[in-house]
């Protein structure tokens, strides 16, 4: 029975991506940016994080990308106590994660293949897995034939694109989205978020955060809503509802 126990337990592990256990941050004004979060994401799932400017949304995706330590609590992520994380083994870490931005972040001097493989030149993959890798995830997002293209020569919505492929290139199992369709009118906004889902779909873990009310209470997703440092709700099929 003992066995049985340790056996579910350490699956239970294996399926929890992102762990969070009495979480707080507070910065040098004393006020808490989080207080108190205790948080689980299983493999597989798709996690909207809402709530308004200054709810701690982006002090979370910082502490998961260890861009901020933690005032107290525990934070892991895909197996790793980002406590105990080597300041010198963050670079690594963050390379198994995939994370997108509002901003697109892209290199303006590369054209499009160049911005994508990128990604592969830091974890330093061979050519030859290179030039299979990059024109194939292109192809997932649409973009095969703009490869030779410059960022300044694209859409927002197709440099999304871009910056979604350079994410997704290393087979990440978690990938971090930080109001990826903020600049984007609602027709790109649509073709992204079909992208994410279709992602969601083959695998990938994803959390995101946005304030689009439209978009989250379509997809009928996972939803926790924050405000002042605290989760408030945590719906299984939830919405972006009004205060």
């Amino acid at each position: 029975m003992a066995l049985e126990r340790r056996r579910k337990k350490q699956k239970q592990k294996a399926e929890d991506v992102v762990i969070l256990d009495h979480v707080s941050k507070a910065y040098s004004t004393g006020a808490p940016a989080l207080d108190n979060v205790s948080l689980r994401v299983k493999k597989g799932e798709f996690v909207f994080i809402v709530g308004d400017s200054g709810s701690g949304k982006s002090t979370l995706i910082k502490l998961l990308l260890k861009e901020l330590n933690p005032t107290s609590g525990t934070i892991i992520v895909n197996g790793q106590d980002l406590g105990r994380l080597r300041r010198r083994k963050i670079p690594k870490f963050r390379r198994g994660l995939g994370i997108v931005f509002q901003d697109f972040r892209l290199l303006k001097d590369r054209n499009v293949y160049e911005n994508v493989a990128f990604a592969q030149r830091v974890i330093q993959a061979p050519i030859r897995d290179m030039r299979k890798a990059v024109p194939a995830v292109l192809s997932l997002v649409g973009l095969a034939g703009k490869y030779k293209a410059k960022p300044r020569e694209l859409s927002g919505g197709e440099q999304q694109r871009v910056a979604l492929a350079r994410a997704l290139v290393n087979h990440p199992s978690l990938i971090l989205a930080d109001e990826p369709t903020g600049n984007l009118d609602p027709k790109n906004t649509k073709e992204i978020m079909k992208l994410l889902e279709d992602i969601n779909d083959r695998g990938a873990t994803i959390i995101m955060v946005t304030h689009n009310r439209e978009v989250v209470n379509e997809m009928k997703k996972r939803v926790i809503t924050m405000k002042k440092g605290v989760i408030v709700s945590d719906e299984k099929e939830g919405e972006y509802l009004d205060d």
